[in-house]
């Protein structure tokens, strides 16, 4: 892969009747990496079902590589942030846009893996000012087609069954037993099973899988906009990728 002065620009049509959907912006968790450069900090932003600790090494190596200070944030309706009904590229990026403010952040290197590439995308195309560069991980401003696969995900997440008070060990290879006639990639099994978090002496899951059902199209999705992005921009993906096209 190899940088580009992308034009980012999605041709415009009416956008969906978001604002009738609006919602108030949510506080994100994040986690900070420090390094000693004054540049803009790099911020990275998680796939479906993901979390700001999935940046955790990376982030580190990066810190030392680069001297800036970097950022991992959870998503709404992900890891420790904060619950929501909806869950739009629009909301997410507004989440975003309170965040920066709230680190008092006036520009950043925004990084996003899968449907955090998407939200770093629309986030870039609202507010171009606050983005120095752009790097979209496995993922284009494109319809996903098939959501089969997420809709099953979530079904089997939502139907399993785990008693209280039992021990964290017994409680994950209970949920692997149950996710796995659905979920047969182990990749994918133990990645979902991350989610997996003891609440009140019962194993439930941290991620809103409600609203991520509910929204699971615009998820799928991306945004129409009449306005465009030239700043330096990197889309990063395998060569076997189905989502960089």
């Amino acid at each position: 892969a190899q940088t580009l002065r992308c034009r980012l620009c999605i041709a415009a049509r009416e956008r969906r009747g978001f604002a009738g959907r609006a919602t108030m912006p949510v506080p994100l968790s994040y986690a900070i990496f420090d390094g000693p450069s004054s540049d803009p900090p790099l911020v990275f932003l998680h796939g479906l079902f993901g979390s700001k600790s999935n940046f955790s090494s990376l982030a580190k190596k990066l810190v030392l590589k680069t001297g800036r200070k970097v950022l991992t944030v959870d998503a709404r309706n992900h890891g420790d942030s904060s619950h929501s009904p909806i869950m739009t590229y629009e909301a997410m990026s507004a989440d975003i846009h309170l965040f920066l403010n709230q680190l008092h952040l006036n520009r950043c290197v925004l990084i996003g893996h899968s449907m955090g590439g998407k939200t770093a995308m629309v986030f870039t195309l609202q507010w171009p000012e606050l983005v120095e560069r752009l790097v979209c991980v496995d993922i284009s401003p494109r319809q996903t087609k098939d959501i089969s696969g997420f809709q099953n995900f979530i079904a089997a997440m939502k139907a399993m069954d785990i008693p209280r008070g039992i021990p964290r060990s017994t409680a994950r290879r209970m949920a692997e037993e149950q996710l796995r006639p659905t979920i047969q990639e182990p990749t994918i099994l133990y990645f979902l099973l991350t989610n997996l978090v003891n609440a009140e002496d019962q194993f439930v899951w941290r991620v809103n899988l409600d609203a991520i059902s509910q929204h699971l199209n615009d998820l799928m999705s991306f945004p129409d906009f009449q306005t465009s992005y030239l700043g330096p921009t990197l889309f990063l993906g395998g060569s076997k990728s189905g989502y960089i096209r």
